[in-house]
């Protein structure tokens, strides 16, 4: 683990055990440190960089013990994109390397799903937060079409393990799902048995 990163979990941790923070302490308390991790590229081991052909990848970096936090990076590749989908805890998003595009959604007075505001695009530096208080729902994708692009994320709980869900707005459907990882060293031991 690099010095930068093993800072950035020394301090997470820190700010973990002082107890129940109310949710806008904690981002407020916690978006600094993660705009110093991102403010730097060159921390990231190199495995946790991979692109995959087809799927954008999840490698995890760090995952508390306790399951209070999580810290992964999210590996774009050319024109890759997430379906619509939730978080279901806080996070902080970073942008690492390239740049993505995130629209958020929110649901109108009859249930369905709406594009809430403009899509906004993060560059390197910039910061992004989500959770069930302040919008939680958005699509992701990265902004280039001929190159990764990395973005940091940092979960209020072992973001591989939480019940999620991925939203088809046209319809209304709503599915499950748990994520898992993408590193091959740490299997998705949560998802559902399709069997």
């Amino acid at each position: 683990m690099t010095a930068r990163l093993l800072e950035f979990v020394a301090a997470m941790t820190r700010l973990a055990s002082e107890g129940p923070l109310a949710e806008a302490q904690l981002l407020e308390r916690a978006a600094p440190l993660m705009r110093a991790l991102v403010a730097q590229d060159d921390w990231l081991p190199e495995a946790m960089t991979a692109s995959h052909p087809q799927y954008y990848q999840q490698h995890l970096l760090y995952g508390d013990p306790l399951d209070r936090f999580s810290l992964v990076s999210f590996v774009w590749g050319p024109g890759q994109k997430t379906p619509v989908h939730d978080h279901t805890v806080w996070g902080i998003i970073g942008m690492l390397r390239g740049a993505e595009c995130g629209q958020r959604y929110a649901r109108s007075a009859d249930g369905r799903l709406v594009a809430q505001g403009d899509e906004v695009t993060l560059r390197p530096g910039d910061l992004d937060i989500v959770s069930p208080e302040v919008g939680d729902i958005h699509v992701v994708r990265n902004a280039f079409d001929d190159r990764v692009s990395i973005s940091i994320h940092l979960y209020g709980g072992n973001i591989g393990r939480i019940a999620r869900h991925v939203f088809v707005p046209q319809t209304g459907e709503i599915k499950a799902f748990v994520s898992g990882y993408s590193n091959a060293l740490v299997p998705n031991l949560w998802a559902r048995d399709k069997a």
